[in-house]
């Protein structure tokens, strides 16, 4: 308690209310899988993991690159994540983490990154892995308006002379000026070849005294008029063409290190002005060469060859490379990879591997699916959406679905049919088609169902967006069989469209039998988890579990509003107990604080029934 040592007047700020408990997101998505681009930690080179959050197909596309195919060694194959998340946030998805992985053809750990243009003494280098990286890497020169000079009090201190005018502000210490004396009958354009011997740096030392340092390293002595000199400032634009007629311009890009707009901190490897940048600037030039800026200048300006080469988009990787490694705890260079890297995020409620049901064996799509699914289990509070295998009859789909058995994880079928979006539509010819497996959509759909309804509402009688068909049709007698074994269908209703028709998880738990029990469970677990922490080490007395016992039945009470729980009275919906009832004096001595809650979810109305009979009109109901 505060301590009061003299007299006076005390002012304190108390609580007498509960804390309240904010609802973790549910609609968070995160893929893991093959993209043509992007952030990714792999074997042979640097890398970074962290999967990058995407609010839109349009970012997605700029980040992890289009939905082009991939060429994996000598076999192409279709970009599934990248349809996957074009599905995801048509059908209502908001905010999606991919994890790329990637496996690398080289082993020469120098030559892993993809793509690389050398120029002197600097390269241009891709930043990620990926046929992607191979962009076209103009540079151009970019000569400022005319600088004029204004001329010190002392005309006879030649080198106490300052640039001024227009541009004065960006000539600073490490600027590149061509200086012509005497004045030109014609000036250079803007992008024509650079001399060396015009070319000159800017230095200003600890006195604010300004210098030129030519090629060889010596000091300028400036003419003694104006008029026998001209001073342009030469600055840089790089201009980056990647695939799809993608365009990124850098503009008023400096090569000196001291400068604000430095090409090599705009475009740098690891942490640059634009994080989407294609490329990167591996200069390692000495920075105690005065003439160092000027130099790097003519080595990018003279560049023949443009056009990285190089990258490729490796190999397909196996379930053991999808599921990736735990980061090293003793090591910070080395991150988690894949699937672990998801599971360092907390707002993750969903995850899915587009890739995995396409594998080019059984075995290694179960395997996979067994990876998202032991994923899931593993970090509690998300759930899989696991795609079967394309083509799959009933016997199949039967026999998949039997090989796993888990609460935190539904199975879709079939896959889905839509329009190539790569191929344009010619009028006489037929419609290029593609098929692509559920998680997308389903992802984009769960997240959809959250959002406008709550996580309680189970997400299926959904619209399916974005299809042309599905692979095949499930009637009736079909899901009669699927359904009770946990196989989601997605089918055609005619006039009521393509739905996602089931919410059945591959439990053999009747209590975890839907998907929306399940999740609204993560969502009361996860929120009661995170809004809890201010718990720990707090007096274990009556005090505190009193007021866990509020906080929790507050929480539980906008549940039961919002129809996430039975009952027509809260008293029926859920309790909270907290007290020496659910302690024992060992539970005290050890410190253990135990609250026992009781919910009631509300299940879906899977079965609707109506029974209809005849009755006389005399007859008393």
């Amino acid at each position: 308690m505060p301590e009061y040592l003299a007299p006076g007047v005390y002012v304190e700020e108390v609580s007498f209310r509960s804390k309240s408990i904010e609802g973790v997101p549910t609609s968070t998505t995160g893929y893991a899988g093959i993209t043509r681009y992007g952030p990714v930690q792999y074997a042979n080179g640097p890398g970074s993991t962290a999967p990058r959050l995407i609010t839109s197909f349009t970012e997605f596309e700029r980040v992890y690159g289009g939905l082009e195919p991939l060429r994996l060694g000598a076999d192409q194959r279709v970009n599934y994540l990248a349809h996957a998340a074009r599905a995801f946030f048509a059908n209502g998805g908001k905010r999606l983490y991919v994890s790329r992985v990637f496996v690398d053809t080289d082993a020469d750990p120098a030559l892993a990154r993809s793509g690389k243009l050398v120029a002197g003494v600097a390269t241009w280098r891709a930043r990620w892995p990926g046929e992607y990286g191979n962009a076209l890497v103009d540079t151009r020169v970019v000569r400022s308006k005319n600088l004029a000079f204004k001329w010190p009090d002392d005309p006879n201190d030649i080198l106490d002379k300052h640039l001024w005018g227009v541009q004065v502000r960006r000539a600073t210490h490490g600027s590149v000026v061509e200086l012509f004396t005497p004045m030109p009958a014609t000036l250079p354009k803007e992008n024509d070849p650079l001399v060396e011997g015009r070319l000159y740096v800017v230095v200003v030392d600890e006195n604010g005294k300004q210098e030129f340092i030519d090629h060889n390293g010596n000091k300028v002595a400036l003419p003694d008029t104006i008029n026998d000199m001209q001073v342009l400032l030469v600055e840089l634009r790089v201009l980056v063409y990647g695939p799809n007629g993608r365009l990124d311009n850098y503009e008023n890009m400096s090569a000196g290190r001291t400068q604000h707009r430095y090409v090599g901190r705009v475009l740098h490897r690891d942490d640059p002005e634009d994080e989407n940048a294609i490329v990167y600037l591996d200069y390692t030039a000495d920075d105690a060469v005065p003439f160092g800026p000027a130099r790097l200048m003519l080595d990018l300006r003279g560049t023949v060859q443009k056009r990285l080469s190089g990258g490729n988009d490796g190999t397909l990787p196996g379930p053991s490379v999808f599921e990736g490694k735990e980061a090293d705890p003793d090591n910070v260079e080395v991150k988690a990879t894949g699937l672990e890297a998801l599971g360092e995020i907390d707002d993750i409620a969903i995850v899915a591997m587009p890739d995995a049901g396409a594998l080019p064996d059984l075995e290694l799509i179960i395997d996979a699916s067994g990876r998202l699914i032991a994923h899931a289990e593993k970090y509690r509070y998300r759930i899989a959406v696991v795609d079967g295998p394309a083509q799959s009859s009933i016997s199949e789909i039967r026999e998949y679905r039997g090989k796993f058995d888990t609460k935190y994880g539904a199975l879709y079928h079939p896959w889905i049919e839509i329009l190539d979006p790569l191929v344009p539509v010619a009028p006489g010819v037929p419609p290029a088609k593609l098929l692509l497996p559920p998680s997308g959509f389903v992802t984009g759909i769960y997240a959809r169902s959250d959002i406008e309804r709550g996580v309680h509402k189970a997400p299926a009688n959904e619209i399916v967006r974005g299809l042309t068909n599905f692979e095949i049709n499930i009637n009736k007698a079909r899901q009669d069989v699927l359904n009770p074994e946990g196989v989601n269908c997605l089918r055609f209703f005619e006039g009521r469209g393509s739905r996602v028709w089931g919410a059945r998880t591959m439990s053999s738990d009747p209590e975890w039998k839907y998907v929306n029990v399940r999740r609204l469970f993560i969502y009361l677990e996860h929120s009661l988890d995170k809004a809890t922490q201010w718990a720990v080490f707090e007096p274990n007395s009556e005090r505190l579990w009193a007021n866990i016992r509020r906080m929790v039945e507050d929480f539980l009470e906008v549940m039961w509003r919002d129809g996430a729980l039975i009952g027509e009275k809260p008293d029926q919906a859920y309790f909270v107990r907290c007290d020496r009832g659910t302690m024992t004096q060992n539970d005290l001595d050890n410190g253990r604080m135990i609250c026992l809650v009781g919910v009631a979810p509300s299940r879906p109305a899977e079965f609707v029934i109506f029974r209809v009979g005849q009755w006389t009109g005399d007859a008393k109901v």
